[in-house]
């Protein structure tokens, strides 16, 4: 199938995706579930797309597997931790409260706003699945190790905030302990590094370059919009001089000793 075709497939599978969860969401009245459906949408595209992708059994395999169980962690991660039994996540409370009788509508065209970023982040998978080269070269023995450290990294940040977190006696303050001691969004960089598993994979190949939309729209995404800001406006607001503090002496998003 070409490129353009398993695209608009794929934006039509994650539309009706994150319609359904607008539904969920306003049932709830809990716009979390957005980001389990962003990170399962990605998994789901990429299963989608190894199916019925024209290329090398190898390399379909490949990104199904890769692709796949890096957004079943995240997305269950997501869940278990941040919406099953949880209050909605502050940032989209901030928004409810700003949007008042609008939040409804508007909400919808930020669910279909988050699954076309998911088609956006998708093309490095469409490039994946047309590689016609029947064995995988070096790159992807490369890719492999890569993703391994971006998962492992990003798991490890993610349980020990969630351990902190779930220590009654930490509230009010911010983690620094493990990874964050190091960054201050280590599960942020780590992701963003996974998206460079899909740019190796694929080098030598047609379109390779295509491939750096992923890493490209992650570092935008996450410095720019809904990552880092969003994030740090809130753990200001929550946490205050704890909060200034670690911004002062702790990297921003690549891991690095902090400043005395």
């Amino acid at each position: 199938m070409e490129c353009l075709a398993l695209l608009g497939l794929g934006w039509l599978v994650v539309t009706v995706l994150m319609t359904s969860l607008w539904f969920v969401q306003r049932a709830r009245n809990d716009a979390g579930v957005v980001d389990v459906g962003w990170a399962a949408g990605l998994g789901l595209l990429a299963v989608l797309y190894a199916l019925i992708g024209d290329g090398a059994p190898a390399y379909r395999v490949l990104l199904a597997v890769l692709a796949g169980l890096w957004s079943v962690r995240l997305a269950l991660f997501v869940y278990v931790n941040r919406v099953r039994g949880k209050d909605e996540d502050g940032r989209y409370q901030t928004l409810r409260a700003r949007w008042g009788d609008q939040a409804q509508s508007r909400f919808m065209v930020f669910f279909q706003a988050e699954g076309f970023l998911d088609v956006l982040l998708s093309l490095p998978f469409v490039v994946v699945v047309n590689i016609d080269v029947r064995e995988l070269t070096i790159w992807a023995y490369v890719a492999i190790g890569l993703w391994v450290i971006a998962v492992a990294g990003e798991t490890t940040a993610d349980r020990q905030l969630a351990a902190f977190r779930a220590d009654p006696a930490n509230r009010g303050t911010t983690c620094r302990r493990g990874l964050w001691r190091y960054s201050r969004h280590p599960n942020y960089f780590f992701e963003w590094l996974h998206w460079w598993t899909y740019v190796l994979i694929a080098i030598g190949n047609t379109f390779w370059w295509a491939t750096l939309v992923g890493p490209a729209l992650m570092a935008f995404f996450l410095f720019k919009v809904t990552g880092i800001p969003a994030t740090e406006a809130q753990a200001v607001a929550s946490r205050g001089d704890d909060y200034r503090d670690y911004q002062r002496t702790t990297s921003a998003f690549v891991p690095w000793p902090p400043k005395q």
